[in-house]
C-alpha cells in the first residue's frame, strides 16, 4: 500500500519553499545552482559514505523505499494463523506442522516453525528468534541512521559552501560582473543544505527508524505465539495473550 502521507508531505515541503519564493517576487530558476548543488549534495553523499561500511549503505538505499510502500504488517491474520497453528498441534501434535513450513514466504517465521516441530522448549525458541530479531533489528536502525547522518553533514556542508562562494567574492571584488556568481552559490548552498536536512533527510530517518520498530514488534509478537505453542498453552489464552500487540501495531 502506497503511503501517500510522505508523497504530500514532500510535495508541501517542498512546494511551500517554491511557492514563498515566488510570492517574494523571486524565481525558481534563482535557486538552482550547479555549483551549489556539487558542494552540498557531493560533500555531504562522500561523508555519508566514509561513516558507513558498505552493507549499511546498500541496506538503507533499499529501505527508502520503505517511505513510500513500507512492507505491509497485518498482524490480525498473523494473530489468527498462529492460534490455528496452536489448534493444529493440540488436536493432531507437532509434526502436523511440518507441512506449513514450506507454505511460509516469512524465512523467520519458517525458523519458528522449525524449532516448534523439532520439539525444542519455549525459552529455547523464544531465545533463538530473539537473537534473530535483535541482530536485523540493529542492522535496520543501522541503515536508517544513515539518513540521519546525511541530515546532520548538509546543513555544515551548506555553510562550506556559503564560505566557498564568499572567497570567491572576495577575489573577484575588483570585476563587478563575477559577483553575482559567488553570492548565489553562498546563499542556494545554504539553502540546499538546511532544506535537505530538514525536508528529505531527517524525515526519513525517522519515518525508518518508525518502521523498523513496526517489523520488530510483528516479530516479537511471531516469537512469543510460537513459544506459547510450545508450552502448550490454550489456544484462546494464546489469542488474548497476542491481541496486546495490536495496540502497538500501526493498522493498515
Amino acid at each position: 500500500m502506497m503511503d501517500v502521507l510522505s508523497i504530500l508531505g514532500i510535495l508541501m515541503g517542498v512546494g511551500a519553499i517554491l511557492l514563498g519564493n515566488l510570492l517574494e517576487g523571486g524565481e525558481i530558476r534563482s535557486l538552482v545552482n550547479g555549483p551549489a548543488l556539487i558542494i552540498v549534495f557531493g560533500g555531504t553523499f562522500g561523508a555519508t559514505l566514509l561513516q558507513f561500511p558498505p552493507a549499511i549503505f546498500f541496506r538503507s538505499m533499499k529501505m527508502f523505499l520503505w517511505i513510500f510502500k513500507p512492507n505491509a504488517h497485518d498482524s490480525e491474520a498473523q494473530i489468527s494463523q498462529i492460534v490455528d497453528w496452536s489448534q493444529q498441534v493440540r488436536k493432531d501434535g507437532l509434526l502436523r506442522l511440518e507441512d506449513e513450513i514450506d507454505n511460509v514466504d516469512d524465512p523467520f517465521i519458517q525458523k519458528g516453525l522449525q524449532l516448534l516441530v523439532d520439539g525444542n522448549g519455549p525459552d529455547t525458541i523464544h531465545d533463538i528468534l530473539e537473537l534473530d530479531m535483535n541482530v536485523k533489528e540493529s542492522r535496520d536502525y543501522q541503515a536508517a541512521r544513515l539518513f540521519e547522518a546525511m541530515g546532520g553533514y548538509a546543513p555544515t556542508i551548506g555553510i562550506l559552501g556559503a564560505v566557498m562562494g564568499l572567497i570567491h567574492v572576495m577575489q573577484n571584488l575588483a570585476n563587478p560582473e563575477l559577483l553575482g556568481a559567488g553570492i548565489a552559490t553562498a546563499f542556494v548552498a545554504t539553502i540546499y543544505g538546511v532544506a535537505s536536512a530538514n525536508l528529505i533527510f531527517l524525515p526519513v530517518a525517522n519515518k525508518l527508524k518508525m518502521h523498523v520498530f513496526v517489523a520488530a514488534q510483528h516479530r516479537e509478537m511471531i516469537a512469543t505465539g510460537i513459544a506459547a505453542i510450545a508450552k502448550g498453552e490454550n489456544p484462546k489464552n494464546i489469542e488474548l495473550k497476542l491481541s496486546g500487540y495490536l495496540h502497538s501495531h500501526d493498522k493498515k
